[in-house]
């Protein structure tokens, strides 16, 4: 009798050590996929000059809204700009680049993304446009930004006087190719986060007419100011000259547009 209780005793502890092992083993599990997860999902923030570029200046008002970052010329000309961020980049990031085109008199709006994803709300140009009826817009993106733009301009085919690419691409669902309007992309040749063959298959999807450009020595990270990102190749130039390589071309591109 005494032996069958002790037998029972020693079933039961083990069945807690069992329970017990489990239960840590679960806990570590779900601190390793919440470190993971967080780690993925941490976005790339703005650096001094960007968070400098959030500043009402030189004829230029910046203003937050819920769903976008507008930085509005004083004296308004040309067609206005959307721009979707490159994924998991914060868009105050690309304030440099807006708001340089909101200087030269182009209306420049830069979304915000849920969790920093533009395919998680790749419509929300719809917002941005009903907010402001009486302009006209052409639509780009850096990345997977870009990828999201074409998406939304192909589901949107007389919506938008145009399209560009900043280290991006269209995928089928994105092709733009069919809807006459003039398109642009610009690719730095130290690009190493750009997958290179998506990129050129990706040129069936554009216009044969399509605008491209290369920056020399420019590489994925500095299309904004957030940093140099994970993968992407050492540049050859400084961040500066990329922007004023990347800005003049999109100028340039956009005095054809009306």
């Amino acid at each position: 009798m005494k032996l069958r209780n002790r037998n029972r005793y020693n079933t039961g502890r083990k069945k807690r050590g069992i329970w017990k092992f489990l239960l840590v083993l679960l806990a570590l599990i779900v601190i390793g996929l919440g470190y993971v997860g967080y780690k993925l999902l941490t976005p790339y923030g703005p650096q001094e000059v960007a968070q400098n570029a959030m500043e009402t200046a030189d004829q230029v008002t910046v203003s937050e809204q819920e769903n976008w970052i507008d930085f509005a010329p004083d004296k308004p000309e040309g067609v206005s700009v959307i721009f979707y961020p490159g994924g998991l980049v914060k868009p105050e990031s690309y304030a440099p680049f807006a708001h340089q085109l909101a200087e030269a008199g182009h209306h420049t709006i830069i979304a915000k993304m849920p969790v920093n994803l533009a395919v998680l709300k790749q419509d929300l140009a719809d917002e941005i446009r009903n907010a402001y009826p009486d302009e006209t817009f052409v639509m780009g993106g850096h990345s997977l930004g870009g990828s999201m733009a074409a998406r939304y301009a192909a589901a949107h085919p007389d919506a938008l006087k145009g399209i560009f690419f900043l280290a991006s691409y269209p995928d089928e669902k994105g092709s733009v190719k069919s809807l006459d309007i003039p398109a642009l992309s610009i690719l730095g040749t130290n690009d190493e986060v750009v997958n290179s063959a998506k990129y050129q298959s990706g040129r069936a999807y554009l216009p044969e007419d399509t605008v491209y450009y290369t920056i020399e020595g420019g590489n994925h990270s500095q299309f904004g100011d957030y940093g140099h990102q994970s993968g992407d190749g050492e540049p050859g130039i400084s961040e500066e000259e990329q922007l004023t390589q990347t800005v003049k071309t999109v100028l340039d591109w956009l005095q054809g547009i009306q």
